[in-house]
C-alpha cells in the first residue's frame, strides 16, 4: 500500500505536473478513468483523486469564455466520481467527495428534440457554475446540478440531487435536496 502511494505520488508530480494547469505539493492522482482538458484544471496541495475518477473540462472552440476546474487543498475525490465543467467549477479546501458522485456545471439542451446533433452532443451557449464551500462533505451517489452554490461546512446526504443553493453549515438531503438541519453558531447546536 505504501509503495503504491509513493509510486502514484511520483507519477502525479512528474507526469501530471506537465499536463495540468497546476498541481500542488504532495497531491496524488491515482489511476483515473479520464482527465480531459487538463490544462484548464488546477489542483491544490495534498489533494487525492482516486481510481476511476473522471475530470472533464469541455472547451468550446469559437466561444469567448474559458472553462476552469479549480480543486483546492486537502480535497479528496473518491472512486468513480464524475466532474464535468464547461464554465467554472470550484471545489474549495478540505472538501470530501465520496464514491460515485456526479458534479456538473452544464446540461444538454433538448429543444428541438428531433433535430441534429443528438441531444447528448449539445451544449448550452451560456456558461454555468458550481461552487462547493470549504469543509463540505458530499455523500455517496450524490448529483450536483448546474448553477448551484453549496456553502461552507455542509453535509449533503447520500443519494441527494442538489438543484439549488445550500447555505453554510447545513445538512441537506433528498431529491431534490432540502435543508434538514442547520448549525447555530451562537448556541453551538444543530437546529
Amino acid at each position: 500500500m505504501v509503495l503504491k502511494k509513493v509510486w502514484r505520488l511520483a507519477v502525479t508530480q512528474l507526469y501530471w505536473r506537465l499536463r495540468l494547469g497546476g498541481i500542488g505539493w504532495r497531491s496524488i492522482i491515482y489511476k483515473p478513468m479520464l482527465i480531459a482538458g487538463a490544462r484548464r484544471i488546477q489542483i491544490g496541495s495534498r489533494s487525492h483523486i482516486r481510481e476511476f475518477a473522471r475530470l472533464e473540462v469541455i472547451e468550446r472552440p469559437g466561444t469567448p469564455r474559458v472553462a476552469a476546474l479549480v480543486i483546492g487543498n486537502r480535497v479528496n475525490i473518491e472512486q468513480g466520481v464524475h466532474v464535468v465543467c464547461q464554465g467554472e467549477l470550484v471545489i474549495e479546501d478540505d472538501v470530501s467527495i465520496t464514491p460515485f458522485c456526479a458534479i456538473v456545471d452544464t446540461y444538454h439542451p433538448f429543444d428541438p428534440p428531433d433535430k441534429y446533433p443528438k441531444i447528448g452532443e449539445r451544449l448550452p451557449d451560456r456558461a454555468g457554475f458550481v461552487r462547493i464551500g470549504k469543509g463540505t462533505f458530499i455523500g455517496m451517489h450524490t448529483v450536483i446540478l448546474p448553477n448551484v452554490t453549496i456553502g461552507r461546512g455542509c453535509v449533503i446526504g447520500a443519494g441527494s440531487v442538489v438543484t439549488r443553493d445550500i447555505p453554510d453549515y447545513c445538512v441537506a438531503a433528498g431529491s431534490p435536496a432540502r435543508v434538514v438541519s442547520a448549525f447555530n453558531a451562537e448556541t453551538r447546536t444543530w437546529m
